[in-house]
């Protein structure tokens, strides 16, 4: 039998308040993450996706980081866009070899079972 461990994420970011007066220039960001200079740009891995309570809403692999999260959060067709709103906290595993991005990616989604990955179920 194979033994997988879930890595520990590399970057943590979670959703920003803005806090100050009305005169106060507005932080820039997508859905109230103002961090994701944090992500690396260059480099492929894991994404999760948390709500506030810290429930598992959404897994997804990327062979550019940073990118990839930004666009979840602008397509039409992201499996969150409606669920945007939810998400409070990116949290990023680097891993940079293709093969291996696929194995956590499933072992995740049906380990901790993501809840709005509808593909790679097997705890249905």
């Amino acid at each position: 039998m194979i033994k997988i461990e879930i890595p520990n994420p590399d970057v943590v970011i979670t959703k920003s308040r803005q806090v100050g007066e009305k005169v106060e220039s507005p932080l820039s960001s997508i859905y109230g993450f103002t961090n994701y200079n944090k992500i690396p740009r260059d480099k492929g891995g894991i994404i999760l996706f948390f709500n506030n309570k810290d429930e598992l809403l959404f897994v997804g692999k990327a062979r550019k980081l940073r990118p990839r999260v930004k666009r979840h959060f602008e397509d039409t067709v992201s499996p969150i866009k409606a669920h945007r709103d939810d998400v409070y906290k990116i949290a990023v595993i680097v891993v940079d070899e293709p093969m291996e991005r696929e194995i956590y990616e499933t072992y995740i989604i049906n380990t901790l079972q993501a809840k709005y990955n509808i593909e790679k179920v097997f705890y249905k």
